[in-house]
């Protein structure tokens, strides 16, 4: 059990545990007051802290230390200054010896380098003792984590820029009080081949994090620019490291976190999203800078709006792929300059730390910029749900529906928040049900706007992934019809090129159903047994669909999008979708 679990239970109060106890799937319960990795600590009572700064003007300015702390569970939270800003803050607490301690780098010249800095009293001491262990600072750093196969052994993972990104770990043998660096292989660098026609900005192993596996082993993820999250292994507690290779997690320019449980069961928390592909950046409009259109840079990250989690007990087995969140800005026609200067983040839901929860419940931050973060708690047993059923009786919370603007793409200068991103509107909208039922259904059309990067309207909807199931949407094909495809990731609406690259693909056109009335499609699929799916319109068999691409933990994603290619008022309407994994 870690050992705040107790701590942390003795805080609450009865109508605190039944809140608690209630809550089941994802709950905000705050924001936090820094975008997340290494903010989230625990204090020797079992009151929970997230440290950030305040009172910035640009954001690579020094702020006032502030925290949030929350003495039941994460339910209710306050905001307080510190008590000196060179308090500790975030840090763990060593089992061993009770010392919270933690990592840090400076990138200014006068004292620049790697420091640890560490705490008899914990995160709120205003003088903790400071060590520098290296003269290299390295970015991204994540707090420390206890290998519990080497007693008096913590492993600490970051990277460091070399001609690129390279993933480093550091080790301490004592408890915290020296440290060692090992090397990591970089991944390789992104190539322009289809549907990319120019390079993606080259991440070769960025922001590393690790954990431990129930059968000792070290198993490290790495961001990268490959569409995957790279996977490296450790057989001897972090002293050597097999070569990467890609993971089954499917990630582009985006952070992984990794929790182990009381249980040794892991979460892993990411995006589970694939980003558009590159266009020609010679000819891009608006025209990128230099350093951008070579790689050096991003022009925008559009696979950032959702975000995932899912759970293993033996570290190669995982259940759930399911949307964690959705990000509340993803529609928004000001995406870019949303929030104001101040921070110079970009607006998404990726970057993540957790804390397992007494009762069954996780607690995870994620977020960068201000106005897109969040801290939230939910259930464990919520990842192990078999089904999911969507009628947009609470709108489109549940689904991605956005299109791109035509943005001004690349980084930053200070008080400018358009970091590596673009303006969007909404595409598919709910609409009046055309049988004047008073309710109301999404629909998918086509509407001439040469301002959007795309025009083709689509909407993506998760399901806890499945390997044996069946898909029923409801849906009434008024226009041109839809494209409808089956995937283990989330492609943007917009995206053309999932019908190509989705494991099941097919078009429902007024050809291959009734024409303007409502009915209900099936589709059957068994990754276990058959390179086919079947697809119904009711109880009739219509056609059989191939199976493209091998899908390791099976399918959580449909994507459908409109198959318009000119201006289509009447669209498809969709009323309602349900997943159900088959058991048998």
């Amino acid at each position: 059990m870690a050992w705040y679990l107790k701590q942390m239970e003795q805080l609450l109060s009865s109508q605190d545990i039944r809140m608690l106890k209630q809550i089941y799937e994802p709950k905000v319960v705050a924001i936090p007051p820094g975008d997340a990795r290494r903010s989230l600590c625990v204090m020797p009572d079992g009151e929970i802290r997230y440290y950030g700064e305040v009172e910035k003007k640009y954001a690579a300015d020094d702020g006032v230390v502030v925290y949030a702390a929350s003495r039941d569970c994460g339910l209710s939270w306050k905001l307080y200054y510190a008590e000196h800003n060179d308090v500790l803050g975030a840090s763990v607490r060593s089992p061993y010896s009770g010392k919270y301690f933690t990592i840090r780098s400076s990138f200014k010249e006068e004292n620049k380098g790697t420091y640890l800095y560490s705490s008899s009293i914990g995160p709120s001491d205003p003088a903790p003792t400071v060590k520098k262990l290296s003269d290299t600072p390295y970015w991204d750093i994540f707090q420390p984590i206890a290998v519990s196969t080497r007693p008096n052994r913590w492993i600490c993972t970051m990277h460091k820029k070399l001609n690129s990104a390279q993933p480093f770990v550091m080790i301490s043998d004592d408890d915290g009080e020296n440290w060692r660096e090992v090397y990591v292989n970089a991944t390789p660098l992104h190539e322009p081949v289809w549907p990319h026609l120019d390079v993606r900005w080259q991440n070769t192993g960025q922001e590393p994090h690790v954990t431990e596996l129930p059968d000792g082993r070290l198993m490290l993820l790495v961001r990268t620019s490959l569409d995957y999250l790279y996977v490296y292994y450790s057989e001897d507690g972090g002293d050597s490291w097999t070569d990467g290779e890609p993971s089954i997690f499917h990630c582009t320019l985006t952070t992984p976190f990794l929790l182990k449980l009381s249980d040794r069961r892991n979460m892993l928390f990411w995006c589970n999203t694939q980003p558009l592909p590159e266009m020609n950046h010679a000819k891009q409009w608006p025209p990128l800078d230099p350093r951008t259109a070579i790689g050096r840079g991003e022009d925008a990250f559009t696979n950032r709006d959702a975000n995932h989690v899912a759970i293993s007990s033996d570290g190669s087995n995982w259940t759930g792929f399911r949307e964690l969140f959705l990000s509340s800005l993803r529609n928004d026609a000001d995406y870019r300059t949303k929030g104001g200067g101040i921070s110079a983040n970009d607006k998404s839901v990726h970057q993540f730390q957790a804390l397992e929860l007494p009762f069954g419940k996780i607690l995870v931050a994620f977020g960068q910029h201000e106005v897109s973060r969040k801290m939230v708690i939910f259930d464990i047993d919520w990842l192990y749900e078999t089904s999911r059923s969507e009628d947009f009786q609470t709108g489109l919370a549940n689904v991605s529906t956005h299109l791109f603007v035509k943005s001004i793409s690349g980084g930053v200068t200070p008080g400018y928040t358009g970091h590596c991103s673009w303006n969007r509107v909404s595409g598919a909208l709910l609409a009046p049900d055309p049988d004047a039922t008073y309710g109301e259904a999404l629909q998918l059309c086509r509407v001439r706007d040469p301002r959007l990067l795309s025009e083709t309207q689509g909407v993506v909807w998760n399901f806890p992934a499945a390997k044996k199931g069946e898909l029923s949407v409801e849906i009434r094909v008024a226009g041109s019809g839809v494209r409808l495809s089956l995937t283990d990731h989330w492609y943007n609406p917009g995206d053309v090129t999932t019908r190509e690259l989705s494991h099941y693909s097919f078009s429902l056109t007024r050809e291959i159903l009734p024409e303007d009335e409502w009915c209900t499609v099936r589709v059957r699929y068994d990754l276990t047994d058959s390179a086919f799916a079947q697809v119904y319109l009711a109880d009739k068999l219509l056609f059989k669909v191939p199976l493209r691409f091998e899908a390791p933990y099976g399918l959580c994603y449909v994507h459908i999008q409109s198959l318009a290619e000119s201006e289509d008022p009447k669209g498809t309407y969709i009323r309602t979708l349900n997943h159900q994994q088959i058991l048998t």
